[in-house]
């Protein structure tokens, strides 16, 4: 646990204890600040009594005795509407802040050398941190990864010197985080996403910027427009800013080129590994994760020969196209953190002929966006709510079965992809939604995924 200390003899309101809030409440309890907590549902308060955390009832306490109020980024701060704890902490004059702000707060008033690698992005965010990661410690460093990712940020190992701090930002968190200063901020890319909670496209993008412009190193992508402009908009000239791309060659920064990555300085580019036969790190977007991590690697000094031999080593991240297992050469990829068009694009680009298990709760942006990928779904299996939308986007495009199931749907791919001559077909399920319709979240649909995959006759884990 990180102790936060900065509130040390005040009063506190907190509300949402979820994962992250409890960790939130325990961190300040030991650092000495009287935490008033709280949340409106009964199962979450039952547990943090369980854990031995007081509870206060916000509804009836009295605001102006508190200095700020600790938010659980999963509770709306601006969209659709601001949560009534919200308005109650803007009536009453003070601050409202996330734990991202506690842990930033935390690292400032303590003299100690631990970097923070702040990392975020619309996709990609969670192989990245895992992939930076894993090169760290293959590397002999102390890292500790976290944020919206596993572990909340102040549940991680105290603050020590040389410990790097690997943190998963979401746009919730960064909103509850004015004084974000990592050492080294990475924005992986930009897509329409989380619009309902932030109002329209601009605000999201507002925020996603404010973790590289505090930054005093920021690694941006720029393979697409919106973070290109904000490369451009930050790029001093001094060196501060190094650009990443899976499709572009740039001067200062980490570009690929098919399956190679190289590193350029003043224009002149070398060389540093090459990712083929590596399956845990197969196409474009993992291509691009790849380059990001090694442009945040080779700022932090990180010697090339350790980090090309971290990157064969790397087992890749669960549910993210997690390979599950092999039947025949039937190859079965469980992608189910891909909860939008633009995640599942990424494997729709990976592989040539797919059975595709796609749907679930429908997001805003549907699958239009996925035409230019059509042409390699051998056929696709809709499932959930969002079927019949999603029937209608493919037509006569793409071939499609109503599964609604995915035990369904995937019960009839494996059947097709047994009988498709093609060198590897490929069952992948892509959703292209949230989970929420069938599942509890994209965790629970993936291990569905994978449990019966593997109960398969001949099933090669």
């Amino acid at each position: 646990m990180i102790e936060v200390t900065t509130f040390a003899g005040r009063k506190v309101a907190l509300f949402g204890l979820g994962g992250s809030g409890l960790a939130t409440a325990r961190a300040l309890l030991a650092g000495g600040a009287e935490v008033a907590a709280w949340d409106d549902a009964k199962r979450s308060r039952e547990r943090a009594t369980v854990e031995g955390i007081a509870l206060t009832d916000l509804t009836q306490a009295d605001w102006s005795e508190f200095d700020a109020l600790v938010l659980a980024p999963g509770v709306p701060l601006t969209h659709p509407e601001p949560h009534w704890t919200v308005q109650a902490a803007k009536d009453a004059g003070i601050e409202i802040i996330g734990d991202l702000e506690l842990f930033s707060r935390e690292r400032r008033a303590r003299p100690v050398d631990c970097p923070m690698i702040a990392v975020t992005g619309t996709n990609g965010k969670s192989t990245t941190v895992t992939l930076i990661t894993h090169l760290l410690r293959h590397a002999g460093y102390d890292v500790q990864l976290g944020g919206n990712i596993g572990t909340p940020v102040l549940a991680l190992e105290p603050l020590s010197p040389g410990r790097i701090y690997v943190v998963e930002c979401s746009s919730f968190q960064i909103d509850l985080a004015p004084g974000l200063a990592p050492d080294i901020g990475l924005l992986m890319n930009l897509a329409p996403d989380h619009l309902d909670r932030h109002g329209s496209m601009d605000n999201y993008v507002a925020i996603k910027t404010r973790l590289v412009a505090a930054a005093r190193a920021a690694v941006i992508g720029v393979d697409d427009d919106l973070s290109a402009a904000i490369a451009d908009q930050l790029d001093d000239g001094l060196g501060r800013v190094r650009r990443v791309s899976a499709f572009y060659q740039v001067d200062e920064g980490v570009f690929a080129e098919g399956s190679a990555l190289y590193e350029a300085e003043g224009g002149k580019a070398h060389k540093v590994v090459d990712l083929a036969g590596i399956d845990t790190l197969r196409g474009a977007h993992n291509a691009q994760n790849a380059a990001a991590a090694l442009a945040v690697l080779r700022k932090l000094g990180v010697a090339e020969d350790k980090i090309a031999s971290g990157f064969a080593s790397f087992p890749g991240l669960p549910h993210r196209m997690e390979i599950v297992g092999r039947r025949g050469k039937v190859l079965f990829v469980n992608d189910s953190k891909a909860t939008n068009a633009d995640a599942a694009q990424r494997a729709l680009g990976s592989f040539s002929r797919i059975y595709w298990i796609v749907g679930g709760k429908p997001k805003t942006d549907g699958i239009d966006a996925l035409g230019p990928w059509f042409s390699r779904i051998a056929h696709a299996y809709l499932i959930g709510e969002a079927a019949d939308r999603f029937a209608a986007t493919l037509g006569d495009a793409v071939p499609f079965t109503m599964s609604g199931t995915l035990e369904a749907a995937l019960a009839e791919a494996v059947r097709a992809a047994d009988a498709d001559p093609d060198e590897e077909p490929v069952v992948l399920l892509s959703p292209a939604c949230a989970s929420y319709d069938q599942y509890a979240n994209f965790e629970q649909r993936g291990d569905a995924f994978r449990a019966a995959v593997r109960a398969f006759e001949t099933v090669v884990a």
